[in-house]
């Protein structure tokens, strides 16, 4: 916590939230020479949705930008204690690099995903139905296109057809501990001269001369800095609002409920040993291993389930719902079909701080000084360090003088060296109506 002043404390920078990509960017900026604070309403660093996440880390996406991203994102995951560059009392956070198969319109892969990951240099194989009942004989090789509902009738119909080939990569995995993760990330923030401030909600974006001037505390407590980052998850569109910024952005962004369950592993198999994050589009899910042996099934935002927006992102249902439940454990018994149905439902609900298009918006706004990491729930997590990496360079172009919105800053990443457009995030782009392969985790 902050010690008392007679003046008002000032930073070069208020970071609001704390969650995986906050902390990123309070280490990221801290190391370029920023004076920051994260601000953030929880009692601690990646406790609210960051908890929840599922922490996958793949590489499919439809887009050059998406698959270039996480690409060097799985990179800083590979080199994750050497890129803190400082120890945690806590331990570090574990990446487990079990690979990935994906299921689904084999025909949709070919021409939009593999000659993405042919241009960018990711490893990949197609295995036939043969290699499939080798390496992965616990799927059930039917196809079940279009995902359905269990109460609907052809539910438990039998396949018209098998899936004759799948995509494997062993550039995939997940994070044990996304908490951790976090935490490892404010110490790093920290050890370059980052601070923290948590149980402190911000209830106003204070402005001065057409410019962010510092942001009020809910308890009165007023903060001086000539920068204010939004990424507060998914309270983000709360405050564009606040800061008056909302109306002018093309892309916004809402809360969206998502709940992701666990079961136990079929008898027999050590799933959290020898199975792979598997992205069942056919079945409208997706899947990984999890602590315990168990397995962690998610959705994938198919049309036959319906989308919970919430208005309140502090008022929202956070039990299970028995609708759900069924629909994505039986959907992971019809793929793997020695799961059988567990009595017990198990699982985490949480929010998804999601845009338009469900691509994120890493940028300046209208309102100078005032920048905005948000939109990223749901399959960014992976990407926190490349996101916040690439902001900062950003924020130090725009401070400088840069007019990002006239010629876009590019970004040299640097374990890949490939180089990011980031016109690509822009809060005024046309919506990405090619964006899909988005919501897994």
């Amino acid at each position: 916590m902050l010690a008392h002043m007679s003046e008002r404390p000032h930073y070069d920078a208020i970071i609001i939230g704390a969650g995986i990509i906050g902390s990123n960017l309070g280490f990221e900026m801290s190391k370029a020479g920023f004076k920051t604070l994260n601000i953030d309403k929880l009692p601690a660093a990646g406790y609210g949705s960051t908890a929840n996440s599922c922490a996958i880390v793949r590489c499919h996406y439809s887009t050059w930008s998406g698959v270039a991203m996480s690409y060097e994102g799985f990179h800083f995951w590979k080199n994750w204690e050497e890129y803190l560059e400082t120890d945690d009392e806590r331990g570090v956070a574990g990446f487990v690099q079990c690979g990935a198969v994906y299921v689904g319109d084999s025909e949709r892969y070919e021409k939009k995903v593999l000659p993405l990951f042919d241009e960018i240099g990711i490893e990949y194989e197609v295995w036939d139905a043969k290699e499939m009942a080798e390496e992965a004989g616990y799927l059930d090789t039917g196809s079940y296109a279009p995902p359905k509902r269990p109460e609907e009738d052809d539910f438990w119909a039998e396949p018209q057809r098998q899936i004759t080939s799948v995509v494997h990569t062993p550039v995939a995995g997940y994070i044990t501990d996304p908490q951790l993760a976090t935490h490892n990330l404010q110490r790093a923030a920290e050890a370059k001269g980052g601070e923290f401030m948590f149980n402190a909600a911000v209830a106003d974006i204070r402005v001065e001369e057409g410019g962010v001037a510092g942001v009020t505390l809910e308890n009165g407590t007023e903060i001086d800095a000539p920068i204010v980052v939004n990424v507060a998850g998914p309270h983000s569109f709360v405050i564009n609002e606040m800061a008056g910024v909302a109306d002018s952005m093309n892309i916004k962004t809402r809360a969206l409920r998502h709940e992701v369950h666990h079961v136990p592993s079929p008898e027999g198999i050590d799933f959290e040993k020898d199975g792979m994050l598997v992205g069942d589009d056919d079945m409208g899910t997706y899947f990984r291993p999890e602590v315990g042996n168990h397995i962690l099934v998610g959705s994938q935002d198919p049309e036959c389930d319906p989308q919970v927006w919430v208005e309140d992102p502090d008022e929202f249902e956070r039990g299970i719902t028995e609708d759900q439940w069924k629909a994505q454990v039986l959907r992971l018994a019809r793929r793997i079909p020695s799961l059988g149905v567990p009595s017990e439902k198990k699982g985490v609900v949480d929010l998804y701080d999601v845009s338009d298009d469900w691509i994120p918006i890493y940028d300046k706004t209208d309102l100078r000084g005032f920048y905005v990491a948000i939109g990223t729930s749901g399959n960014q997590f992976k990407n926190c360090h490349v996101a916040a990496y690439c902001l900062t360079k950003l924020i130090q172009a725009v401070e400088a003088g840069h007019d990002h919105d006239a010629e876009p800053v590019r970004v040299k990443m640097p374990y890949t060296s490939l180089e990011l457009d980031m016109s690509v995030f822009s809060r005024n782009r046309e919506i990405n109506k090619d964006s899909s392969f988005s919501v897994l985790g």
